[in-house]
């Protein structure tokens, strides 16, 4: 028996998350959706890319809606089949993000008539590397189906509005010096001794609050990894920290590198790019965001940590992430969502959709 997306939404959850669907292992859980939209939703235009499905809406309204959920799962960690225990349904997935998806699938089957064209985008692959997302793949080979006036990732965000999305970059800042036996400790530059004015700029670093839209982004940044040392009787001749910059959308990925510089300007290190993804502005005050700020009765807030979201900023179309369920419960083997914010996300959804 395939999914019924007329089903309440409750129930549709439970039925994607029983189909194992482990990155690089979504055929089955697309081969379902695309069935079911194909024969419960006839005014969808529907196509099969690679394990993603799409479907839009051509109704000649004046603005389009993007739905967008990923489909795959991280590695069930022996938390499935799902069940509903105390008002929560539990199972791999049931937050990160069969839960978002059920609410938009539900949704394309039940509005025939929306307020909005609709497109609909379930695809694979976001869950492991970047260069494997289905979204990048259908924004290289299908484009024309991501334009709209807004995008809605359902990833878990509890009910909130989360827009936009901090930026990201990873930096190695190193030391180099002179090895010496550590007896004769003044023969040599000790690299690791260096780093302790790296730390202590982090240490003292004042992050910056940013307003944007009414989201406030907190940056940061910190140390998250530290090597050197060679022996325990050998002064290092090198040293290194990681260190990560979480930034707010109003500085670019150039911007962000530049102020990482400035923090540790005048100390005895290099810098060293290796890791690096733009952020995204929420875009609040564009129509279409605007109304759906308002269906949801102004329950806004910023997202925190890098989402996809950041794909449809810089295509220009204002992105927000809303869907049920505790993104601090995502992958873990205790997953799991209130029922009742399946409920009120999908409520809330279908008076912006209508």
């Amino acid at each position: 028996m395939g999914l019924d997306l007329t089903a309440d939404p409750i129930a549709l959850t439970a039925a994607l998350v029983d189909i194992p669907s482990e990155s690089r292992h979504e055929q089955r859980i697309a081969d379902e959706i695309e069935a079911a939209l194909r024969a419960q939703a006839p005014w969808f235009e529907v196509v099969r890319n690679g394990d993603a499905v799409l479907a839009r809406t051509n109704l000649g309204r004046p603005s389009r809606v993007l739905l967008a959920g990923h489909i795959d799962t991280v590695p069930v960690a022996d938390n499935l089949p799902s069940h509903i225990k105390n008002g929560e349904m539990w199972g791999c997935g049931t937050s990160d993000m069969k839960s978002g998806d059920a609410v938009f699938l539900h949704l394309a089957a039940t509005i025939a008539e929306p307020s909005h064209d609709i497109t609909l985008v379930m695809y694979d692959c976001e869950e492991i590397e970047s260069s494997a997302n289905g979204l990048g793949r259908i924004e290289r080979e299908l484009p024309d189906w991501l334009r709209a006036d807004v995008a809605i990732l359902g990833e878990p965000s509890g009910g909130f509005i989360e827009a936009g999305c901090q930026g990201t970059i990873r930096v190695v800042v190193s030391a180099n010096g002179t090895r010496a036996h550590s007896a004769r400790s003044w023969l040599g530059d000790n690299a690791i001794h260096k780093l302790g004015a790296v730390l202590d700029r982090l240490t003292a670093y004042q992050p910056r609050d940013v307003d944007i839209d009414g989201c406030v982004y907190r940056e940061g940044l910190s140390a998250v990894r530290i090597a050197g040392g060679i022996a325990g009787n050998v002064i290092p001749d090198a040293a290194s920290v990681t260190v990560n910059f979480r930034f707010a959308p109003d500085r670019s990925v150039e911007q962000a590198v530049g102020h990482v510089h400035e923090v540790f300007d005048g100390l005895d290190v290099t810098i060293d790019l290796t890791d690096a993804a733009a952020g995204a502005l929420p875009g609040l005050a564009k129509p279409a965001a605007a109304a759906l700020v308002a269906a949801a009765g102004g329950q806004v807030r910023a997202k925190y940590g890098w989402t996809d979201v950041s794909r449809f900023a810089a295509l220009g179309i204002p992105a927000v992430n809303y869907g049920p369920g505790d993104p601090n419960l995502a992958h873990k083997v205790d997953e799991r969502v209130e029922v009742a914010q399946i409920t009120t996300v999908t409520d809330i959804l279908r008076r912006y959709l209508t």
